[in-house]
C-alpha cells in the first residue's frame, strides 16, 4: 500500500437510511482529513454501483474507504450491539483484505468499554441469511454476513490502491434472529453502538494515512 496525503478524505459507507442516521448523529468532527458518509442503498449491487462512482470523482479518488451498519453474526454466543471488525471480506467477486484491524478493534475497545468485539472474514451476500443457511456460512470461517461490506471493499480497492476496512454491529445473532421477540431491543442496541462507533473510525483514519518508516 502506498502511503497516502495527510488530507486525504474518508469514505464510510453504508446501506440503510437508519445505518446513515446513526452515523450522521455520532459525527462530531475529529478525522484525519475530509469526511463522507455514503448511502449507497442495500445490496450488493447498489453497493458497487455507488462506491464506484463516488470514488471516481477526483476529490474522493484516493480516500481511505470503510464499510460499516449493521450485520448478521454467524457464531454462538453474539447478541445485538456486539461489534464485528473484519480482516477480511468475501464474496462471489473475490477476496479482499482489510488494514489496521488491531487498531480498530484497539479503539472501539476503548470507545465503547464493555463491548464485545469480534474479529474474522465477514461474508457478502445478496439476500437476508437465516436458519440453516447461517451455520453454513460459519462452517467457511466467517464470523458475520452482510450484503454490501465485501462488494463496497472490492469496489474500492479496484478503483484505486487504498485502505480500507468494515465494522459492522450485530443486529441478528443465531440465537436472536430478526423475526423473534425482542427484535426491537436488539436494533436500539445495535443503533447506540453505530451512532458511538465513529471516533474509532477516525483514530483508524488518521494513523492509516500516516507513511510508513
Amino acid at each position: 500500500m502506498s502511503a497516502q496525503p495527510a488530507s486525504a478524505p474518508l469514505l464510510i459507507a453504508c446501506a440503510l437510511g437508519i445505518e446513515h442516521l446513526a452515523l450522521r448523529m455520532g459525527d462530531r468532527g475529529g478525522a484525519g482529513g475530509p469526511v463522507t458518509v455514503l448511502r449507497t442503498g442495500m445490496g450488493p449491487k447498489a453497493a458497487e454501483r455507488s462506491v464506484t462512482r463516488v470514488l471516481a470523482d477526483p476529490v474522493l479518488s484516493g480516500a481511505a474507504v470503510l464499510a460499516t451498519g449493521f450485520c448478521a453474526g454467524l457464531a454462538p454466543g453474539m447478541h445485538p450491539g456486539d461489534l464485528v471488525v473484519a480482516e477480511e471480506t468475501r464474496d462471489r467477486g473475490g477476496t479482499v483484505p482489510c488494514v489496521g484491524t488491531e487498531l480498530l478493534v484497539k479503539e472501539l475497545v476503548r470507545t465503547l468499554p464493555g463491548r464485545t468485539v469480534h474479529t474474522g472474514p465477514v461474508t457478502g451476500s445478496d439476500h437476508v441469511v437465516r436458519g440453516p443457511e447461517r451455520s453454513d456460512l460459519l462452517a467457511t470461517g466467517a464470523i458475520a454476513v452482510d450484503m454490501e461490506s465485501a462488494a463496497t471493499l472490492l469496489s474500492a480497492v479496484r478503483a484505486g490502491t487504498r485502505p480500507v476496512a468494515a465494522v459492522r454491529v450485530v443486529v441478528d445473532a443465531p440465537e436472536h434472529e430478526l423475526v423473534r421477540i425482542g427484535t426491537v431491543r436488539g436494533g436500539i442496541s445495535a443503533f447506540r453502538v453505530l451512532r458511538s462507533v465513529l471516533p474509532a473510525f477516525f483514530e483508524w483514519h488518521r494513523n492509516v494515512l500516516l507513511p510508513r518508516r
